[in-house]
């Protein structure tokens, strides 16, 4: 199964110089917890932003079109939607997309199911998630949130899956 995974704020922005511009420890927390034991796959610069260090006890693959690119032996480097979509066909685990905006886009049609946290706040930043169709796409589930002294921002979990 292939699931994009990611957060945004109202207006879609999902980045501001390779890290996320709000700080909402329950979404890294509902990330990890829904991540764990299966495969992410991001592009170069998020995978970079995050310290260029995978994150554990996850199979963690980079996609890149630099053939020379190199990470810690424990990184899978593809270089091709092909490879990602073989290794996905391969594995019994869920892959999960997790950015950023160029590769959220290039999977859109082979993806399965949509992750969304919605923080209902707007930022500045400079990458956007992509416009998707959702004609396509069915919520099947909201959670609200949880806003507290750590988690300032209200949000929203959504699920969609492909119609």
């Amino acid at each position: 199964m292939l699931t994009a995974i990611w957060a945004q704020d109202e207006n879609g922005l999902i980045g501001k110089k390779n890290h996320l511009p709000w700080r909402l420890p329950n979404d890294l927390k509902f990330f990890k917890e829904t991540t764990e034991n299966n495969v992410i796959v991001m592009g170069r610069k998020t995978f970079e932003g995050m310290g260029k260090r995978p994150l554990p006890n996850r199979q963690t693959i980079v996609l890149t079109s630099d053939e020379k690119y190199t990470a810690s032996d424990s990184v899978i480097i593809l270089h091709s939607l092909e490879e990602v979509l073989n290794f996905s066909k391969e594995t019994e685990k869920t892959v999960f997309i997790a950015g950023g905006a160029q590769i959220y886009k290039q999977f859109e049609p082979y993806l399965d199911e949509l992750l969304r946290t919605t923080i209902e706040a707007t930022f500045t930043g400079d990458a956007h998630f992509p416009s998707f169709d959702y004609s396509k796409w069915k919520l099947v589930k909201t959670v609200q949130g949880i806003v507290d002294e750590k988690n300032i921002y209200p949000y929203k979990f959504e699920t969609f899956i492909r119609v």
